[in-house]
This record gives structure tokens, sequence and C-alpha cells, in this order.
């Protein structure tokens, strides 16, 4: 006889532990153990939260070379729906080597599950009989789990379930997250102090009222934001570093739509538009996506949404403010052309209908789309075309954890029918799923990826951007990472082209999240190992640091509503001298629409109650070498750059850290 001692750790969660009879069968090259249980050997207690405990199992003979291993539970009689959550097997063997098994997933039946050795395989090297079956059945079964659906014609599609409990058991929230968190507007309510306001349909009488609301709940940066929200300055700040640095670019020639001459504009001495354009120091935010949307109705009054078109000058001293605000897209004598020297209500007015419209456009196009939606994506085409033995899988699956939930949740209290954003957001309903469509339309590839994308904008040289600066670095260093970690597995461009799962990734990828149109120069295949590993590099920047960029500062910038106002209930005036402190204050949301965006906003901020950082990899599906002193590297890399970024923002008003990889969350799960 010989032996094998299996060393069984059950992960450290809430819950984890089971009760139950586990069993396990050795499979190797030369053989097979006898199915084994484990828990008559050493008792329930073996498989405890965070338990390691080992085991012998007993063979006639070697059985090789491991391939696999199979693990079931039977229920106890006391405990027949139990669940256990076991992280990973080490199995040595009588000839002295060592295996390791990555499980990192609940079992919750009484179902044989097949482990594959932690060795990364990828489909044309995967020689062994039982390793192609395991491998085909695996896919067989996710592709039964992970089933697409259209949730809305013209957007990217998503994974098909009833609701959040219906998603397969793995892809839920932990038990701490779950604890934690509380996506509803009635906990954001309590927690803000503004339940008694959540149905008063009033406007607000006077700044102070809203001030007091404010008071309950608010960040540095929420109290900068509430002090500086008039300034020209800070106006266009919020364009480089605020929660949407993705609409602005550097202007070379004005939209004929955009009629502004040097006689209504001042830049400062004998400058004129054309030499400050040809210097690079013009620049524009147009949103005519939103042109024409169908907006909302909100306590039976209709909202108003603009498509404005924004024009900004760098000025010497390097600041970029306003010089000029067309409020709708076809000029007209009654869509006046605003600049600072109006009066101070006619100003403040035209720069809340921007900062409203940016608003609706980060929610939908840049925050919602582009990063939630996406990840999605991503991550249902790699759960249902990669298998768990594959290197992608091991790379990239950290970053798809709670996506699925997440989403899902979304879908159900933000953006369906009674959800906060439908029935409290200017371009909610109707407005929304236009908005998507016209939206998705204009993403390309480059779009996503950072370093095309400030390329293609013209803003490589603009001072003090700091969103810019972080994430091209951080860009830099995801990119070393996947490079060192794919190269080391595809040597050859011809290794990526005869992949059929890499490719069957991408090809859905392709399909069910751009809608298969070949104008977005999404790749419908991949040739090269450079094109895969640049891909994978935006997967991860998407789901991590851009989602972070565009989420983490939602309530320092949106908590003082008259800076980041979703919804409006006047139309922009027509004719200039029309304004006051009144017609803002009406034109503002309304108190119920007010406390329950601030609720959205200030729990979507807010930090996961069980995050896993950028670079942290907690679950060890990679069991090689190489992957895992790169990933070391990968940490150090990104504990270099949080050193950097710290030492910048000791000299700043207003820190940036969205891009600190010490704050960034690995996936997209908030």
């Amino acid at each position: 006889m010989v032996d094998y001692i299996v060393t069984v750790t059950t992960g450290d969660l809430a819950n984890a532990k089971t009760p139950s009879n586990v069993s396990i069968k050795l499979v190797g090259t030369d053989g097979e153990s006898v199915r084994t249980g484990l828990g008559r050997l050493k008792g329930a207690f073996s498989f405890i939260g965070g338990a390691v405990s080992s085991f012998t199992v007993s063979c006639p003979v070697s059985i090789g070379k491991l391939v696999l291993i199979e693990i079931d539970i039977q229920p106890h009689l006391l405990s027949p729906e139990d669940s256990w959550f076991p992280a990973k097997v080490e199995v040595k063997s009588p000839e002295g080597d060592t295996y390791n098994f990555p499980i990192y997933r609940w079992i919750t039946d009484s179902e044989v599950h097949r482990f594959r050795e932690g060795t990364a395989l990828r489909v044309f090297e995967d020689d062994h009989h039982l390793g192609r079956y395991s491998r085909e059945q695996e896919l067989k079964q996710r592709g039964e789990d992970y089933c697409w659906d259209v949730y809305h014609e013209g957007i990217p599609h998503c994974m098909r379930s009833e609701g959040p409990r219906d998603l397969p058991y793995e892809v839920w929230f932990s038990f701490t997250k779950k604890t934690g968190f509380f996506f509803t507007a009635a906990a954001g309510l309590v927690e803000l102090e503004l339940k008694g306001l959540s149905d008063h349909t009033k406007n607000w009488h006077d700044m102070d009222a809203m001030n007091q609301v404010f008071f309950s709940k608010r960040t540095d940066i929420s109290d900068y934001v509430q002090e500086h929200w008039k300034e020209d300055a800070f106006f266009g700040y919020q364009f480089l570093n605020g929660v949407n640095p993705m609409s602005i670019q550097r202007c070379s020639v004005l939209p004929k739509n955009f009629p502004v001459s040097d006689d209504m504009v001042s830049l400062g001495g004998q400058r004129s538009l054309a030499d400050e354009m040809e210097k690079g120091n013009i620049f524009l935010c147009d949103y005519k996506r939103l042109d024409g949307l169908k907006t909302n109705i909100i306590n039976g009054k209709k909202q108003y949404l603009m498509a404005p078109l924004v024009l900004l000058h760098k000025t010497p001293d390097d600041q970029l403010m306003p010089i000029a605000i067309q409020l709708k897209q076809t000029p007209a004598d009654d869509n006046p052309i605003f600049f600072p020297t109006d009066s101070e209500y006619d100003w403040l007015t035209a720069k809340i209908f921007v900062r409203s419209a940016d608003f609706n456009d980060h929610q939908l196009n840049v925050h919602l789309l582009r990063t939630h939606l996406l990840a999605e994506v991503f991550a249902v085409s790699l759960l249902r075309n990669v298998p768990m033995v594959h290197p992608l899988y091991k790379l990239l699956v950290p970053h798809t954890r709670y996506t699925l939930q997440i989403n899902n949740l979304a879908r159900h209290y933000l953006i369906s029918d009674d959800g906060i954003f439908t029935k409290f957001a200017a371009s909610g309903g109707e407005g929304m799923r236009t908005l998507l469509k016209r939206s998705l339309s204009s993403v390309t590839y480059r779009s996503l990826c950072v370093p095309d994308d400030i390329a293609d904008r013209g803003l490589e040289d603009v001072p003090k951007f700091y969103y810019r600066d972080d994430g091209l670095k951080l860009w830099d260093i995801i990119h070393r990472f996947v490079q060192g970690v794919l190269s080391f597995y595809y040597k050859k461009d011809s290794e990526v082209q005869k992949d059929s799962e890499l490719q069957k990734w991408i090809s859905d990828i392709f399909e069910h999240g751009f809608l298969s149109q070949a104008g977005t120069g999404i790749p419908q295949s991949f040739t090269t190992v450079a094109e895969l590993v640049k891909f994978v590099t935006m997967v991860i920047f998407t789901c991590s640091g851009q989602h972070s960029a565009v989420n983490a500062g939602q309530y320092d910038y949106a908590g003082w509503m008259p800076n980041n106002p979703l919804t409006l209930q006047r139309p922009p005036p027509t004719t200039k001298g029309t304004t006051s402190e009144d017609t803002m204050l009406e034109t503002l949301p309304a108190v119920n629409a007010t406390v329950q965006i601030m609720s959205a906003v200030w729990l979507l901020s807010k930090q996961s109650t069980d995050s896993v950082r950028l670079g942290d990899y907690p679950e060890e599906h990679f069991s090689q070498t190489n992957p895992c002193k790169l990933i070391q590297d990968f940490k150090g890399e990104l504990v270099h750059l949080t050193g950097s970024i710290k030492a910048r923002n000791k000299s700043l008003d207003v820190p940036y850290t969205y891009l600190d990889p010490q704050l960034l969350e690995n996936s997209v799960d908030i």
C-alpha cells in the first residue's frame, strides 16, 4: 500500500463549515483511489471555518501524477441542506511530489464535484482524457448556470436571473458583505438622518435648509465642494479630477453649432480664440448625446435636462476656466450663450444646468455602462467559456468578485421601474434606455484604454490632471503584470490563435457586450499575444481603477446637491437677466428627490465591508512559481504608486485619491 497525505483547508468565512460527511477520490494518470470518507477519519470538527486538516488516503499502488480530485458531501441527517466552502486541497504523493488543488467555492449539494490540479493548462495541452472530460463537463454546467439575457434592447447583455437569490451560490456576497450592505433607499435615509424628508415634495426654500440636511454626513471633499461650488476655477477643475473626468477634450476647431467669437469672450490681453486653440489652451465639453432625451416626471412635474456645450480656457496660471456655455445644441435667439460677465445668477444657473447634464451622463454612460455593465459582460463570458484550470481564469476571476450580484441589485433597486434612479433622475425611465443605447454606440475600444483615450482627447500635457497622471501609471503597472503572466503561458502568437476557449471568451464579449458592432474596434478574436495582453489589461483596469475613479467620489462631489443635481425642475432661461436666487431654488430638485439621490450616492460611495484590494490575491489560484512571483512584484509596484500619490496629495487643497491602489477594489463590487 502507498499513502497520500491529503490536507483540506476550509475557508475562513462565516458559515463555511460543514458537519457533513466529506468524501474524496484522487485521480491520477495511472489510476485512481477509492472514494474515501474524510469526516469519518477525524470527525466533523475537521471542516470548521479556517480549519486545516490532514488525512491519509491509501492506494494499493501509485496512481501516477495527479490530474484531479473528486469531492462530495453527504449531508448529515440533522442538517439536510448543508453547504461548505473548501478553500483548497493539498496532496503529498508517496513519490514526494506536492499537488495543489484550488477550490474557493461553495458546495451546496451532494453531487460529485471535480477540481483540477493547480498547474494552469490551456485547452490544446490538456492531454489526459479524464482532464479533458472534466474540462468539458465544467463548461457544460457553467453554460447552464450562466446564461445571457437581454435587459433592454441596444445595451450590453447581462446574466439571466429572476433576482439576486437566483444567482449561482458561488457569486453571492459573503455573509460579512451581505450583513454590512443595505442596498435600499431606506437604509441610506436612516444613515443620513433624512427619513422624515423622503416624501417631502416641496422645493427648498433657502440654502440654509439645504445645508442643515447636508450637515448630517460630510467628507473633507464634500465640505470643500460646498464652500467652492460656485467658483469658476472649481467648476473647471471637476472636468479633470471630479467624478467624471471622461467628457473634456482639447478643442482645435469650434463646433459649427457653438458660435462663440473673440468679442464675446475674455481671454486676457490680446489673445484670440484661434491663437489659444492653436496653442492647445481651449477645451470643450459637448453633451450632444443628451439632446432630445425624453425627461422624467417627478412629483407630477416635467423635469429638464439640457445638452450643453461648454468652452474652457487654460489660463497662464494653469487654471481651467469656463468662458462660454450654450445650454442647447441648436443656436437660436431663445438659446443664449452665457459668459462669466453675465449676472451672478444667469452664469450660476447656466453652470448648474451643465453640472446636471454632466452628472446624468456620468451615471448612465461613464459609470453604469462603461464599468458595471461591461464588467458583467467580461465576467459572464469568463465563467461560461473558460474553465478553472485555464491561466486566463486564474488571472481574471478575482476581478469578477461580487460583480454579478451588485449588478443584479442595481437592476432591481436603482434602474427598475420602481428604482431610485428611474424615479428621481431627469434621465430616468425612457430617457435612460435611450441614453444607454446612444452611449454604447459611442463606445470604442480606444476609449476604454487610458493611454489611447487620453491621446485621442488631446489631454497629454494638461496640468493638474491627476486622473490622467495616476491612471497612466496604474495602467502601466497592470500591463507589466498581465504581460508577465500571459507571456509565461503564451510564448508564440500561434498559441493564442489555437486556444479555442480564449477565442470564445473574446467572441462572446464582442457579441454580447458590444452587440457585434465592428466600428467599436473591440477585437472579435485574438491573433497575437500583444493583443491579448492589451485587452486583459483593459479588463482589469476597468474593473478596478476606472470603476473607482468614477464611483468612489460620488458623495464627495454630489453630496452637496447644487454641485451635481440629477434633475432640474425648470427650463433654462431663454433670455438673460431673468434669474435670481429664487428661480435657482425653484430650478433645483425638490426635497424628496434631493435626499433620495443623496442616500443612493452615499451608499454607492461607501467602502465595502470585506473588500479585496487591487493586488491582493487571498485565493491561491496560481500554484506555479513564476506567476506567484509576478503577483508579489505587482503588489510592490502598487505600494510604490500609493506612496507617490500620497506624497503628491500633501500639497493639494483637494487630494486626488480615487486611483490610489491602497483604496482600489479588485472588482466592481459596489
